[in-house]
């Protein structure tokens, strides 16, 4: 939905202004990551975060298209040292630090049009288990060969039911996003749906298994997090 916010009372000022909306071309083929990501990378670890942490088991490179840091405290209280990296890290650049996982990461925009991005991805596949959430979901998605589209309503606030196709249980979910993978474009891939979304029937999660790559939409519950953890970082 467009819209525009103005402080200003002035009755031919409206009008400027329901023009400038109305003139706003959109999200479609708008990076938006490039100008939320870190500029430079660093380590992450909360010093505020629950002491009992267990010990850094494994090194994580994570991806910030625009990160939430509640993520990387998840990824610490699994045993994660994580490094954040910056959107157009190169995949050269990752795989010199010798990751046991990578982490692509959410954020705003058109996942299509964050190309850097998904090339680095798509030169990762194979080579370190990856997981993403929301935006890195998507991205993830193109780096495997699939299309993403807009959403004619985009899943905003809360009351999403989305399925575990696994395990049959529904969760009642809180998203922000206005894009989706095709799941149809993945159809030759040895690709799986694991999440949908039951108000539209779009793909909330996609995994394939034997590349170690998993990605959702939605923030997984802990136990959804330990099979994250299992698919991506162990027996490497």
């Amino acid at each position: 939905m467009k819209g525009i916010i103005c402080s200003l009372e002035k009755s031919p000022l409206i009008d400027d202004l329901v023009d400038k909306a109305r003139a706003w071309k959109g999200l479609v083929d708008l990076d938006i990551a490039k100008d939320v990501t870190c500029k430079k990378p660093y380590i992450w670890d909360d010093q505020s975060a629950d002491k009992n942490v267990p010990e850094k088991s494994f090194k994580v490179i994570a991806y910030d298209f625009g990160i939430k840091y509640n993520i990387l405290r998840i990824l610490r209280s699994l045993g994660c040292a994580i490094t954040v990296v910056p959107a157009s890290t190169s995949a050269h650049d990752v795989l010199a630090q010798k990751p046991d996982g990578v982490f692509l990461s959410n954020g705003p925009g058109d996942p299509a049009a964050v190309t850097y991005a998904i090339e680095a991805v798509r030169q990762l596949i194979g080579k370190v288990p990856i997981f993403g959430i929301c935006l890195g979901h998507q991205i993830l998605g193109l780096a495997m060969g699939a299309k993403t589209y807009k959403l004619k309503f985009g899943h905003r606030g809360a009351n999403h039911p989305v399925k575990c196709l696994e395990t049959g249980q529904i969760a009642i979910t809180s998203q922000n996003h206005g894009f989706c993978v095709d799941i149809d474009s993945l159809k030759e891939k040895a690709v799986k749906m694991t999440h949908l979304n039951l108000n539209d029937h779009t793909c909330e999660g996609l995994e394939d298994a034997a590349q170690k790559l998993f990605a959702c939409n939605i923030i997984p519950k802990p136990r959804r997090v330990r099979t994250i953890r299992g698919i991506c970082l162990k027996n490497l």
